[in-house]
């Protein structure tokens, strides 16, 4: 170990944290089925052990900036990690459903705090003009472990108990608190820093608010059900008082001035919008696979595979080519790319041959992986270091709730637009699945076409920004 250099080692320590947590999230998704049988449930209240834990780690991500800094980043990272490991072990000992939801709970708790910190270890040992390829290597982890989750958690269920779901988790996450708790350096706390207490509570309300209606909507009825439309209405309303308190404080939970930052709002924006690509492919291919072609999990874990693979790779390449270059050519590039396997998505008929997905979904992988970690690189990059863990902290904040929003856009789509092609035109329900899918990917390309200018802007933005650096 002597002989390879630190960065390397708190890099892999933090890898370790990221891809466990996300990857066991998404392997949660194909298990729910499964665990109705197990706890003779309905869809709805088992439904909580993925809603719970996408709102438990939303609430706590904006308290990490406050927390890092008055009980030091290191203490916060390892106590996350812990509580992840602990929720893993307890969650493979449930005894019923509502025990099971608790300790997803304290999982959600965990990684609330490990995912916006694992940013800010890479910052504080990586320079400026090598942060671009250690973001494509940790968002190996954050971005291919949502790909290959629901393929690795079908398998266990096929092949295993649902108790493994959790206990796989055991093994990756002690190595992590090993690494961890060696190797991250340790932070001076901050014993003067005061806590805004009514920050946390319209951000808590607010986020909270709005990720559980996200997690309670998957089709149009539950649009209108009272309680959705008023979780929505009092999470927006939460968020708004929020921000107005936040501007007048000394000391804000979350520093809003942040986004007077152009390169950091920008990258935000193009954060927001892949993440929506993302999780709407995630949800629409096996929908595509399975319902329309009559293909399995399995086949539908393998369209997966070479998207997982060149988003990993392009991630890399693209955080190098943004330590040389800049991110004006590879953030608009990715965009471009995205955007065109998106839409080529929407032509696809009955008789398209498998290989098509197959080099559509990797033509995705690819865009994503030159746009979505150099974007956000670059965003860091330009906010000041003292501000690094509250900008990690609101650029996860937000991507969580743009991964739910954009899930929950296509699966009403989906269910609406079925039923009234189904219902005008007769056609059969592959049939009317197929065109309901095409135009789900035809609606999040149209996202990706205006926001390709956004790479080449915020290249610009970003020399003004230096250039204004260097002559202050």
């Amino acid at each position: 170990m002597a002989k390879i250099p630190h960065k390397w080692i708190v890099l892999f320590a933090v890898l370790l944290g990221t891809f466990t947590i996300i990857l066991n999230n998404s392997m949660l998704n194909p298990g729910v089925p499964h665990l109705m049988d197990v706890f003779d449930a309905d869809a709805v209240a088992t439904g909580w052990v993925i809603t719970i834990f996408m709102v438990t780690m939303g609430i706590t991500m904006p308290l990490t900036g406050y927390l890092g800094d008055k009980f030091g980043k290191k203490n916060l990272y390892l106590f996350g990690l812990l509580l992840f490991v602990l929720g893993s072990i307890l969650g493979s000992m449930s005894w019923n459903l509502s025990s099971l939801i608790l300790f997803r709970g304290l999982q959600g708790i965990g990684g609330g705090f490990i995912m916006p910190l694992s940013l800010v270890f890479l910052f504080e040992v990586f320079e400026k003009r090598e942060r671009g390829m250690a973001m494509g290597i940790w968002g190996i982890a954050a971005m291919m472990a949502p790909t290959i989750g629901p393929t690795l958690g079908g398998v266990i269920i096929e092949l295993g108990t649902w108790q493994w779901l959790f206990l796989c988790n055991v093994p990756t996450g002690v190595l992590g608190l090993i690494f961890s708790s060696i190797y991250l350096k340790k932070s001076k706390p901050n014993k003067n820093i005061t806590f805004d207490g009514s920050g946390f509570v319209t951000v808590t309300i607010g986020v909270g608010s709005v990720l559980f209606a996200l997690g309670r909507i998957s089709e149009l009825a539950h649009l209108t059900n009272p309680v959705n439309i008023s979780l929505i209405v009092i999470g927006f309303a939460a968020l708004a008082l929020f921000v107005k308190i936040e501007n007048g404080k000394e000391q804000p939970l979350l520093d809003l001035s942040i986004f007077k930052i152009k390169p950091y709002t920008i990258s935000i924006w193009i954060g927001i919008v892949s993440s929506i690509s993302l999780f709407g492919g995630i949800f629409l291919i096996p929908l595509l696979v399975q319902n329309v072609y009559g293909y399995g999990a399995i086949m539908t874990g393998l369209v997966f595979l070479p998207s997982a693979l060149l988003m990993g790779l392009c991630m890399t390449i693209g955080g190098r080519i943004l330590d040389k270059r800049g991110p004006s050519g590879v953030v608009t590039a990715g965009l471009a790319l995205s955007f065109t396997g998106t839409i080529m998505f929407g032509f696809i008929s009955m008789e398209t041959a498998l290989w098509v997905l197959f080099a559509l979904n990797a033509l995705r992988g690819i865009g994503m992986g030159f746009s979505m970690m150099p974007s956000t690189t670059t965003g860091m990059n330009a906010i000041p270091e003292q501000m690094i863990s509250r900008g990690s902290a609101m650029n996860n904040v937000l991507r969580q709730m743009s991964s739910a929003l954009g899930i929950v856009f296509m699966s009403v789509y989906f269910e609406v637009r079925r039923a009234q092609v189904m219902g005008a035109n007769g056609m059969s329900l592959e049939e009317a699945s197929l065109k309901a899918i095409t135009e789900g990917f035809i609606v999040i390309s149209v996202l990706l076409l205006v926001s390709i200018p956004a790479g080449w802007v915020l290249g610009r933005e970003v020399k003004k920004h230096d250039a204004r650096e260097k002559s202050a």
